[in-house]
């Protein structure tokens, strides 16, 4: 079982940056493409960013241009870049295998304030 572990979360103002990273078990890392969602209160869970086991990316449409994934994969590492955050970025933010295990832990909180 993949053990997926995100950190680097916190409370930023509007137009400010974090950079998010995920540690995933498993000696089989590089070949899976990997992506963060995020769930904000009240709302479903979405994909934000996708990076494939070729590095090809893909973003949703709501943070393209703002958010960036890279991967480390001698590290087992994910990261995802965000600047220039806004208010509605405020959520719980996983990364996962894409397609996702669905295996949820607590996530990384953003919360954006004005």
């Amino acid at each position: 079982q993949v053990h997926l572990a995100e950190t680097g979360g916190g409370l930023v103002q509007a137009g400010g940056s974090l950079r998010l990273s995920c540690v995933a078990s498993g000696s089989d890392f590089s070949i899976y493409a990997m992506g963060w969602y995020r769930q904000a209160p009240g709302k479903q869970r979405e994909p934000v960013a996708v990076i494939g086991s070729d590095d090809f990316t893909s973003y949703s449409d709501s943070v393209k241009g703002r958010f960036t994934i890279s991967r480390d994969n001698a590290k087992n590492t994910v990261y995802l870049q965000m600047n220039s955050l806004k208010l509605e970025d405020t959520a719980v933010y996983h990364c996962d295998r894409v397609p996702p295990l669905g295996a949820w832990g607590q996530g990384t909180q953003v919360t954006v304030s004005s």
